[in-house]
């Protein structure tokens, strides 16, 4: 059984594989400080919450944008897991896809990791549309080759900006607008975020697939993907378990 875990800034989705199959997931918050003792802890309760038993994972994978974390994961698995193979995805593991940026290092281990699933989801040149803490854009070419993107401020950190650079203006919940014309403050900013995001992933992925073709496949993921994807043109799909996915091919091409 694998353990896949892709570490993010805000949240931390973790998923549980039996060979080919994903039979449970979850998505916790991130705590930048947790131990392996906390983790191992907190992984182990949500497994008895699903009667899954945790001692079952005979490997792991990880991939985090917090480098301490990935760490920790490692020690848990050293642990707790009777030393059994944590992956965590960086250089020294193979994915199967070049990446042709200028500062290949620079890249976040979730991305490749999405644009991995993406390209085996389409088998042609692709776009992943990332909704979390920031809204990433990641094109891949045809061939299979991570090219690069566009990164842009996330919904949460829009409305924290909003909220706290204007007193009067309060953080609200991300619902479906009554109209695009808010008749209140709530309304207002509801509207705002809802079509301003929309608007702004439909013109960044429109540009994208002028550049990589007409036959280019789009997928969207992350926790707000499902709040903004029906007010877009351009996203052909939304995979929530995309990045989880992307894991297990990656552990599949390191056995």
């Amino acid at each position: 059984m694998l353990l896949a875990v892709d570490i993010g800034n805000t949240q931390t989705h973790i998923g549980c594989f039996e060979g080919s199959d994903l039979t449970e997931s979850w998505r916790v918050a991130t705590d930048a400080s947790a131990t392996a003792d906390e983790l191992a802890l907190a992984i182990s309760g949500l497994c008895e919450l699903r009667s899954i038993d945790f001692a079952r994972f005979d490997s792991a994978i990880v991939s985090s944008v917090v480098p301490r974390l990935a760490a920790e994961y490692s020690r848990m698995c050293e642990r707790y897991l009777g030393g059994r193979e944590c992956l965590v995805v960086g250089p020294s593991l193979r994915t199967g896809m070049s990446i042709r940026t200028e500062s290949p290092h620079e890249v976040g281990a979730d991305r490749i990791v999405n644009a991995v699933a993406a390209f085996e989801r389409f088998g042609s040149a692709c776009v992943v549309v990332d909704f979390g803490t920031a809204i990433t854009y990641d094109a891949i070419s045809g061939a299979g080759e991570y090219l690069g993107g566009v990164i842009a401020p996330g919904i949460e950190i829009s409305i924290e900006a909003l909220a706290s650079k204007a007193a009067k203006l309060p953080e609200i919940e991300i619902v479906k607008p009554e109209a695009v014309i808010g008749r209140n403050t709530a309304q207002s900013i509801q509207a705002g975020i809802v079509y301003g995001f929309a608007g702004q992933i439909d013109g960044v992925t429109r540009r994208l697939v002028n550049e990589l073709g007409d036959e280019t496949g789009v997928v969207a993921t992350g926790g707000y993907a499902n709040s903004i994807v029906p007010f877009c043109t351009e996203i052909d799909a939304v995979d929530d378990l995309l990045t989880l996915r992307g894991l297990l091919l990656i552990r599949e091409r390191n056995r």
